[in-house]
């Protein structure tokens, strides 16, 4: 099974050096690891995909990510219900005579063509991960000559009430 964590940390140098040096002394794999700007200036947002340790109680990587320097909040979403989606590009072996059916498939799954050349096509698919994975079987048989996912992005569902107490990273300094 997998953990999924979402932190919001301060938009500043080495702070994922730091979140991923954490996961490395402890000798966890990060299956994704997936950061943007947020909706406060200064403060980004991270989804961390990791496998789930029977011998660690899942709070031990929140604590210790709560630990750090920088890390504002992080919430543990694996069993909330969530909106979670991947996006990926798949560069698909494609001449003239199959072309048609690779854009068929592609349709069927609402990916979209983003680049086409005389022998190939870039699919772009965003969505569940189960989805992605399934797009990414069915064109195998065409040929997929590369992939690129960007990991898994997620948040939680439903209304999210303000949280006064945390104030914008700037004034924070990294102090919780």
């Amino acid at each position: 099974m997998k953990q999924t964590l979402v932190a919001l940390v301060e938009d500043k140098p080495g702070v994922l050096n730091r979140v991923a040096s954490l996961f490395r002394r402890r000798n966890f794999n990060i299956e994704s690891l997936t950061v943007g700007h947020s909706e406060k200036p200064g403060v980004s947002r991270m989804t961390i995909v990791t496998d789930e340790y029977e011998n660690i109680r899942r709070n031990v990587i929140r604590a210790n990510l709560l630990k750090l320097i920088n890390v504002i909040e992080v919430q543990d979403v694996t069993d909330q219900p969530c909106v979670i989606r991947e996006t990926a590009l798949i560069k698909v072996q494609a001449d003239a005579t199959v072309r048609g059916q690779v854009m068929d498939v592609s349709e069927m799954y609402r990916a979209r063509i983003v680049d086409v050349a005389t022998e190939t096509l870039v699919v772009e698919v965003t969505g569940e991960p189960g989805k992605v994975e399934a797009l990414i079987e069915i064109l195998e048989p065409f040929g997929v000559l590369e992939i690129m996912r960007t990991g898994k992005i997620a948040m939680t569902r439903g209304v999210v009430k303000p949280r006064p107490d945390l104030a914008p990273a700037a004034k924070t300094n990294g102090k919780h």
